[in-house]
C-alpha cells in the first residue's frame, strides 16, 4: 500500500506550539500538507500570551522545506475560532484537516472547583472545538472532503479524580465529534475522538516515571492516519500512548425488558439490575437510531 501523503492538503492544528500539537504539525508537514500553527502561547492554566511556540514551529517546518503559517488567535472565542480557520482560507485557499489540540488545565477537587475554572476549561476544550471546527465544517461541506480530530481524555469517558472540569469538557468532545461524524458522512467528512496518553507540558507533572515511556511522537502516528485520505474510518473513540493503541467505546446491553405497556415497580428493577448490568450480547451504537431499533423490536415482540 501507498505511503501516507499530505500533498495539496491544508491542516489546521490548534495547540501546535509545542508537545503533542507540535509532532502532528511536524510530522504533517514533512508529508506534504501546508499547515496552520495555531498556539495562543499562553501558560497550562490558559493565562497570558505569546507568539513565540507558535513561531518556533512554524520556523522548523520551514527550515525543512515545508509550508506553514502562524496563528495565535484564542480558540475560546467564536472570533477566535473563526480567526484560526481564515487564516488556513487565506493563506492556503482551504480547509482539509482539523486537529482540536488546544487545551489547558485547572485541576481542582470537585468541592473546592471555582466557576471561572470550569468556564475556562470549558471555553478552551470544548467550545475551543466547537468554535474552530463549526467554520471549518461548512468550508469541508462545500469541498466534499474533510478530517476531524477531537483530543478526548481517560479523564471524560471513565472520570479522574480533580478533574470535574476537564473531565465534563472532554466528553463533551465525544458528543460534538459523534454528531459531526453522522452530519459529515455524505460529505466525505470524518471525525474521530482520540484519548491519549503523552508526557506534553500539561501532563509531565502528573504521570511520574511512566512519563519516560510516553513520548508525544507515539500518538503522531495515529493521528497522522486518522487525517488521511486512506482512512475512512469515523465516530470512533481511540485510546493511544506509549506505543499501545486500542478501541474505546459506549456499549449497549440487550438490558431487561418489563413489557409492553409495563410500568414496574423500583423493586422490580432493583431485582432485574443483574440482568440490566449484564454485558453479554452488548452491541456498540452509532448513533441514537440504533438504540431506538431494539427498543422498537422489543415493543413489536
Amino acid at each position: 500500500m501507498k505511503d501516507i501523503r499530505f500533498d495539496g492538503r491544508v491542516a489546521v492544528i490548534t495547540g501546535a506550539g509545542g508537545g503533542l500539537g507540535k509532532t502532528y504539525a511536524l510530522t504533517l508537514a514533512a508529508r506534504g500538507a501546508r499547515v496552520v500553527v495555531n498556539d495562543l502561547g499562553g501558560g497550562k492554566d490558559g493565562t497570558g500570551a505569546g507568539t513565540s511556540m507558535a513561531d518556533q514551529t512554524v520556523k522548523q517546518i520551514v527550515e525543512a522545506g515545508g509550508e506553514a503559517v502562524a496563528n495565535y488567535d484564542s480558540v475560546a472565542t467564536p472570533e477566535g475560532g473563526e480567526g484560526i480557520v481564515q487564516a488556513a482560507l487565506d493563506h492556503f485557499g482551504g480547509v482539509d484537516i482539523v486537529i482540536n489540540n488546544a487545551g489547558i488545565l485547572r485541576d481542582k477537587t470537585f468541592a473546592k472547583l471555582e466557576p471561572a475554572d470550569l468556564e475556562s476549561v470549558l471555553d478552551v476544550h470544548l467550545k475551543g472545538g466547537f468554535y474552530v471546527s463549526q467554520p471549518a465544517f461548512r468550508a469541508m461541506k462545500d469541498k466534499g472532503y474533510g478530517r476531524f480530530i477531537f483530543t478526548a481524555s481517560a479523564a471524560g469517558v471513565l472520570g479522574n479524580f480533580g478533574q470535574t472540569n476537564y473531565g465534563a469538557a472532554k466528553m463533551g468532545l465525544v458528543g460534538l465529534s459523534n454528531v459531526l461524524a453522522l452530519e459529515g458522512a455524505k460529505y466525505n467528512i470524518r471525525s474521530n475522538v482520540i484519548a491519549p496518553i503523552a508526557r506534553t507540558r500539561l501532563t509531565e507533572q502528573l504521570l511520574g516515571p511512566m512519563a519516560v515511556a510516553l513520548d508525544p511522537e507515539c500518538v503522531t502516528p495515529l493521528v497522522v492516519y486518522l487525517v488521511s485520505e486512506q482512512c475512512e474510518l469515523t465516530h470512533q473513540i481511540l485510546s493511544v500512548g506509549g506505543g499501545r493503541f486500542a478501541r474505546m467505546f459506549v456499549g449497549l446491553t440487550p438490558g431487561w425488558f418489563a413489557g409492553k405497556g409495563a410500568k414496574p415497580a423500583p423493586e422490580e428493577v432493583r431485582d432485574h439490575m443483574d440482568q440490566i448490568r449484564d454485558p453479554q450480547g452488548y452491541i456498540i451504537p452509532d448513533g441514537i437510531a440504533d438504540e431506538m431499533k431494539i427498543m422498537l423490536q422489543q415493543l413489536q415482540g
